[in-house]
């Protein structure tokens, strides 16, 4: 059988100014038509960047040695001709960031559109244009009219989407899937999984899929290759790899992802936070806000909601995007007004003035979720860190304080890092920066919106530790937001489970998550993807 891809001793290196940097040592995989491959590793092990040799779409600073055969054709030799010929149509890309991905000014027909007016031999008809594009949103599950919508107002798992349907547009060989379901909840991410798994199948076209996440792989892959520092350190079928792994990186991806019900995934004691239970520190009572936009349609986002953080506590605040966990967190944070209900700190309502905010919001900080657009790209870390500082006329002692703040976030020592800015930094390192940022101020609660969305394995381990540790270390309380159950399992002693702007749950989280009383908590655990247990 002809491979539609192989990779013969593949290395790939980039020009630096201390020399060449290999990223990419000595790779040889293989895939069949038909065949799914996973391709698993940590940020920078060089997943990504042997994905995107085989298009020949790297920087002019990579030089990549050895050879890339797509179906059977050295991509290195393709003209220019050849190789725009291949693009689309020979191999396609799935992108990780949609939003980034597509272009913000065009609809979603004119970028599926494109790759097919490209690649036809005659001018297409906008007639057939049409119909093509009809097909290809019903293949991925989005009706038609979608077709005239701009990127902006289509959900996550919707741009996720349209970019399978592009991948398809051409009918491709091979799809390379990176990071597809990066950050998406996990009723979204099996819909998505799901769309590109029967897309390709019925295709016959052969998948490589690149994630961090061994339960995404396991589910969607026959075949599983782990990278480790630029190589691949283990290789061979999902069912084996997954439980009897023999590489001590991949025993470490396996075990890296907290699985709900599992007691060794819990990282607190499920007493935690008890003797404050009645002792709120924030609170939430009869909560609704409501969004009017530019046609006066009026979307309740929140709706009579009661919710507290006691002193001592972490609390997850779980749901799929858009069922209204981030809005809350704002109104909780004073960033919006709720129409009905109040929020109370310490039992007392923020007043309205910039005086008595500024003061709440000293108390009650937030560690946003993305933390590349949270931190300024011009400014250093000790700006980023002491800008709270400066806001609140704080900044008696103010070289101290970044420092310490920065130790208690584990950026150690802090004089490698008070100079650096935001691009210097790993994804790990800047949400750290995010972290010492609101640590600054000694708050009493934090609110995490989505703390480890984008982080790979072992990252996210770290700052779930972080976390854990300031609990412990200064008696910190936290709203953890998350669409992951396995998260709020690890760290978290209540759980509140929302869907569409209500509480429909709440609880310990041993009773919440093993024994859901609501439907919808049921079909969000069932979403989850696990794995089998690893045999010792």
């Amino acid at each position: 059988m002809t491979s539609v891809l192989r990779l013969c001793d593949v290395s790939v290196d980039y020009a630096t100014p201390a020399g060449p940097r290999r990223v990419v040592d000595r790779v040889n995989l293989g895939l069949d038509p038909g065949g799914t491959l996973g391709l698993a590793g940590e940020s920078g092990c060089g997943k990504t960047t042997l994905a995107l040799a085989v298009l020949r779409l790297l920087p002019r600073t990579a030089r990549v040695r050895g050879r890339v055969l797509l179906n059977e054709q050295d991509v290195s030799q393709l003209t220019w001709g050849g190789l725009r010929a291949v693009r689309w149509a020979g191999a396609s890309v799935v992108f990780q960031g949609a939003m980034h991905a597509l272009n913000p000014v065009r609809t979603v027909f004119d970028q599926i559109a494109e790759p097919v007016r490209v690649h036809s031999v005659e001018r297409p008809a906008v007639s057939a244009l049409r119909e093509r594009v009809r097909e290809l949103l019903e293949r991925v599950e989005l009706p038609p009219e979608r077709a005239r919508a701009y990127p902006h107002e289509l959900s996550g798992g919707q741009r996720q989407r349209v970019m399978i349907a592009m991948a398809l547009a051409c009918e491709p060989s091979l799809v390379i899937a990176d990071e597809p379901t990066t950050a998406l909840d996990v009723v979204v991410q099996a819909q998505v999984m799901d769309v590109l798994r029967r897309a390709v199948r019925e295709r016959g076209a052969a998948l490589l899929m690149i994630s961090h996440d061994l339960s995404v792989l396991a589910g969607t892959c026959h075949r599983l290759a782990v990278m480790y520092r630029g190589a691949v350190v283990e290789q061979g079928e999902t069912a084996r790899l997954v439980t009897a792994p023999e590489h001590r990186h991949t025993r470490e991806l396996a075990a890296a992802f907290p699985t709900v019900g599992d007691a060794g995934s819990r990282h607190v004691d499920g007493s935690a936070g008890s003797e404050g239970r009645g002792n709120a520190l924030l609170s939430a009572r009869g909560v609704g806000v409501t969004f009017v936009d530019r046609s006066r349609t009026r979307t309740r986002a929140v709706r009579n909601v009661d919710l507290e953080v006691c002193a001592d506590e972490t609390v997850a605040l779980v749901g799929q995007s858009g069922s209204g966990k981030t809005t809350l967190a704002r109104t909780l944070l004073g960033l919006c007004r709720p129409d009905t209900g109040r929020v109370r700190y310490r039992g007392v309502e923020p007043g309205s003035s910039s005086g008595s905010l500024r003061e709440f919001r000293r108390q009650v900080q937030l560690v946003a979720q993305d933390p590349t657009g949270a931190l300024n790209p011009r400014h250093t870390v000790y700006e980023a860190v002491a800008e709270g500082l400066r806001i609140h006329r704080d900044v008696v002692g103010e070289a101290e304080r970044v420092r310490a703040a920065l130790e208690a976030a584990e950026l150690r020592p802090a004089a490698d890092f008070v100079g650096r800015f935001p691009h210097e930094l790993s994804g790990g390192q800047r949400q750290r920066v995010v972290i010492a940022g609101a640590l600054v101020l000694e708050p009493a609660v934090l609110v995490a919106d989505e703390p480890v969305a984008s982080l790979d394995a072992t990252v996210r381990g770290e700052i779930l530790e972080l976390l854990l540790g300031l609990r412990r270390r200064r008696g910190l309380s936290v709203l953890v937001i998350t669409h992951d159950l396995g998260l709020a399992w690890s760290i978290a002693d209540r759980v509140a489970v929302m869907r569409a702007g209500e509480l429909v749950e709440q609880g310990p989280v041993e009773r919440v998550l093993t024994e859901p009383e609501h439907e919808y908590t049921r079909a969000l655990l069932a979403a989850v993807p696990s794995l089998p247990r690893v045999v010792d």
